[in-house]
């Protein structure tokens, strides 16, 4: 019997350590997913961006990605793939984490730098166009104001005032019965809200991107304003998905030259 459980043990371990293997990649893309394009403001997972998510029994982290074309612009690449750099080391069980982009212009230049951990201005030195945190604000603010005017249609579709939305805290929102689509949209909104002010329970729940407080008399005129950020988002994110699927067939996974030569 000894030598029956000797022999069964490290089958019944190999199993254990495979289910552990699986729990953490599906718990991988549930933290990519919650990566966005930044000017798109929808996941890249969604977006079929990424392609390969996983890790190994040693918890190092594989993470490849794509790009609607070949030409983005370099800061926006890099970007994206610190973003999903950082969203997987915050799961506190990685130990590494490896991202690649694959079939870009600057895919090279990025990877190396990825690989040894370097900022954006470190990568491309005397290139680097611009503050890689510049950006990510600039891009959370628009996500911000995009996820507002949505919310802001909705409340008003269903029948709520200026004058009753501009006078909303924070807490008295997040309170507010609404319908499954309204309570998605505030979540949504709720996660973008601390970019631009502070979000204790008496705040005013909508501000603007200065996080001046909205006020009723100018509401019309300002939402009027931000669905034109939307109506553009749209566009683009439309463009980027017909790109995609253009430049590469979504059914068969993205091998990178490194791994498709090894």
């Amino acid at each position: 019997m000894s030598g029956l459980v000797a022999t069964c043990l490290p089958e019944r371990d190999r199993q254990a350590e495979g289910s552990q293997v699986e729990a953490r990649r599906a718990e991988l893309w549930a933290c990519l997913r919650g990566v966005t394009d930044p000017e798109l403001d929808e996941s890249v997972v969604d977006l079929n961006f990424v392609t390969r998510a996983d890790v190994d029994a040693a918890n190092h982290v594989h993470i490849e990605f794509r790009l609607p074309t070949y030409w983005c612009a370099a800061n926006f690449s890099f970007l994206m793939a610190d973003d999903m750099r950082r969203a997987a080391t915050a799961l506190d069980w990685v130990e590494s984490v490896s991202v690649v982009l694959g079939e870009h212009m600057y895919a090279d230049k990025i990877n190396a730098g990825l690989a040894q951990g370097l900022s954006f201005q470190e990568t491309f030195g005397v290139e680097a166009d611009g503050n890689l945190d510049d950006l990510r604000r600039t891009f959370l603010v628009k996500a911000f104001q995009r996820r507002q005017v949505a919310l802001l249609n909705h409340l008003t579709a269903t029948g709520h005032s200026p004058e009753t939305i501009t006078a909303f805290t924070l807490a008295e929102l997040r309170r507010l019965p609404v319908d499954d689509d309204g309570d998605g949209l505030r979540r949504r909104y709720l996660e973008r809200r601390d970019v631009v002010a502070a979000t204790g329970d008496d705040m005013p729940a909508f501000v603007d991107a200065a996080g001046c407080p909205l006020r009723a008399d100018g509401f019309s005129a300002y939402v009027s304003g931000l669905r034109r950020v939307g109506i553009n988002a749209e566009f683009n994110s439309a463009l980027c998905r017909g790109l995609l699927s253009v430049r590469f067939d979504l059914d068969t996974p993205f091998v990178p030259k490194a791994r498709a030569s090894a």
